[in-house]
């Protein structure tokens, strides 16, 4: 009962940490939940700072009505949508710092500054995203389990938007280096690899874009010839993209971490792909393809 009463006055006073222990210095945790690869809000909330017995389960019970299943380990159900409908194949999946998390959510630490999303959608075309846009200006601030790694801005020789993309990242407070696409450094470093995607597709890590969402989770076809077809959520082409279009995306390699990717089928896209990189723009995303006539988020919604 004890126990009950402090968890209600923690909710009800901005600041309070979720459970027991000492507090951990830096900041606090954000908490979204959302459907359809982020592009409703179930529920959202923050923290202002995280205790040493804090779990990402421990952030989500704490805000919002929780089934779970397997022991209490993983989420069945959030305020009522619940996994496996009968509308499909349906699931939760949650994300830290835009990183698919690797562990249930009981054992996942929560670490200050963590940005935590839950999405509720269909699996059948992507069972694994590893990993997604949504929560810049992470993972380049806070890194995974509170280790934040440098970034390095690689650009193919002759793309016009290499500076805008760096400053863009120097915005949000994190220094970068600079280097040459392919660059022979990898493992802890986040990358960003910038330029037209016929300069990039010959990156043997980018080589798994070319094999749709299955493999990469990055609901986009990518051809050896610059083409970009943009998908639904089914994994279906639903539109070419036309010139101009760029994307901004993210994957992960084996071993290493979170690459991000801005391209386009040109340099125009290219170029649109970079004025992207803010939060405004990308939160709770997956994906986003920059169109001439404007951002859309992907994957596409079906037609009808």
């Amino acid at each position: 009962m004890r126990r009950l009463v402090c968890i209600a006055l923690c909710l009800g006073l901005a600041g309070c940490g979720l459970g027991a222990g000492h507090t951990r210095g830096g900041s606090g945790a954000q908490l979204s939940g959302t459907r359809d690869f982020g592009r409703t809000t179930v529920t959202s909330a923050s923290v202002k700072s995280v205790r040493e017995s804090d779990t990402v389960m421990r952030l989500l019970q704490a805000h919002a009505k929780t089934t779970t299943r397997y022991g209490g380990k993983f989420v069945q159900s959030i305020d009522g949508i619940s996994g496996n409908s009968s509308s499909g194949r349906h699931d939760w999946f949650y994300f830290v710092n835009g990183v698919e998390a690797p562990t249930g959510a009981a054992d996942r630490t929560l670490s200050p500054g963590d940005v935590v999303q839950w999405d509720y959608r269909r699996w059948d075309a992507g069972p694994r995203v590893p990993a997604i846009v949504g929560a810049f200006p992470e993972p380049f601030l806070h890194g995974q389990d509170g280790k934040r790694y440098p970034t390095r801005v690689e650009c193919a020789p002759s793309t016009k938007s290499c500076d805008e993309v760096q400053s863009k990242i120097d915005d949000i407070g994190v220094p970068t280096g600079t280097g040459v696409i392919g660059s022979e450094a990898r493992g802890g470093v986040i990358r960003i690899e910038v330029g037209k995607w016929t300069d990039l597709h010959k990156l043997q890590d980018l080589d798994v874009l070319a094999q749709g969402p299955g493999a990469s989770g990055v609901f986009a076809l990518f051809g050896a010839d610059g083409s970009i077809k943009l998908l639904d959520a089914a994994g279906k082409v639903a539109r070419t993209a036309p010139p101009g279009t760029g994307i901004v995306a993210a994957i992960v390699p084996p071993d290493q971490q979170p690459l991000w990717l801005v391209t386009g089928v040109d340099e125009a896209g290219v170029a649109r792909a970079a004025a992207l990189l803010d939060k405004a723009n990308l939160h709770n995303a997956y994906a986003v393809a920059a169109l001439p006539s404007g951002p859309v988020r992907l994957p596409l919604e079906a037609a009808g």
